[in-house]
């Protein structure tokens, strides 16, 4: 018998961002708290992340809460309903139940009727995954519209103890919704991982290692290793997403890099030589690394200060544990 012939499914040309929302815990934690548990000074803790604020969530606070917070923001400002969301994709390492994912609760508690749903783990790099994945599903037929969050709980990693991390992070959310395009709105996309440097960010402990009475797990990194990688590595990464767009440096009206540390971020834009009109974000002087929402929220933030503007043509990238990285361009909703 011959091979069945399957029809195959053929959605829109191409896929752009329609609309895009993000949640900041109400708690903000000046770094004079944190040098309450750490040997060090506002000084150094600017001079070394460009970090003065941060925000922490409360118990009311959590990876659903501030994920659907984000995520009705994103919907109606892409002027679409909740039933209209056809695919829920949230990145987060800090849901800390293995199954279900929190992506089905908030595609159930945002209204969505029956949208597919799924988490992903890719560390700081979980926002341009979850943009890859999405405009793949828009291309392919499998859905109109997707939602995408970042979300993370990181003070809930951190080690107010560790010298070298207890300043760096963040809590929060952000989120777009992807929808169908005529036009290339979302560049090729550059991403990758380095196993072999996976030890240079990872939790202290395994879960499956953890005792209740045991020091709770944290985030540590080798500071040094993850900053000369950081530096010169993904400024490439950036560099390629730009030739894979078909787009130059003079090209770009906004650069939002991942807020890891301003350091990291001023060199970058030094190695890519981005010239002075090219609005950069460095939302993390006031929110830390937020992982995978930190992206989504500095565009929002972005947008809603008038940094940049509907129809802005935006160089995005993450990279963090793993280590993973992601690069793309983007037309800005």
């Amino acid at each position: 018998m011959p091979p069945a012939t399957l029809k195959a499914s053929r959605g829109a040309p191409y896929a752009r961002l329609v609309g895009v929302g993000g949640y900041r815990p109400t708690r903000v934690v000046p770094n004079e708290e944190i040098l309450r548990h750490i040997e060090s000074s506002d000084e150094w803790i600017r001079s070394r992340s460009g970090i003065a604020t941060r925000h922490w969530a409360g118990p009311d606070e959590t990876v659903a809460e501030m994920a659907l917070a984000a995520a009705g923001k994103a919907v109606a400002d892409a002027g679409i309903t909740a039933r209209q969301v056809d695919a829920v994709v949230i990145s987060t390492v800090t849901h800390f139940s293995q199954t279900p994912s929190v992506a089905t609760e908030i595609a159930h508690r945002l209204g969505t009727e029956r949208a597919a749903a799924f988490d992903i783990s890719a560390a700081c790099a979980g926002f341009g995954y979850g943009l890859t994945i999405g405009k793949a599903l828009i291309v392919d037929g499998s859905a109109e519209h997707v939602l995408v969050v970042g979300v993370e709980r990181l003070s809930d990693l951190t080690d107010l103890t560790d010298r070298s991390t207890a300043f760096l992070f963040g809590d929060g959310a952000g989120a777009v919704v992807l929808g169908p395009a005529q036009e290339p709105a979302l560049g090729p996309t550059v991403w990758g991982s380095e196993g072999d440097k996976a030890g240079v960010i990872r939790q202290t402990v395994p879960w499956d290692e953890y005792r209740p009475g045991d020091k709770f797990p944290a985030l540590q990194q080798e500071g040094q290793s993850v900053f000369r990688w950081a530096v010169f590595e993904m400024a490439k990464v950036a560099q390629q997403a730009l030739d894979a767009a078909g787009i130059t440096a003079q090209d770009l009206d906004v650069f939002i890099p991942h807020q890891a540390n301003m350091r990291i971020i001023d060199s970058m834009v030094k190695t890519l030589k981005l010239p002075e009109h090219v609005a950069v974000a460095r939302d993390i002087e006031t929110t830390g690394n937020t992982s995978a929402a930190s992206i989504p929220l500095a565009m929002e933030r972005m947008l809603a200060s008038g940094q940049a503007r509907s129809g802005d043509t935006a160089l995005v990238i993450g990279f963090g544990a793993g280590l993973v990285y992601a690069a793309t361009v983007v037309t800005l909703p």
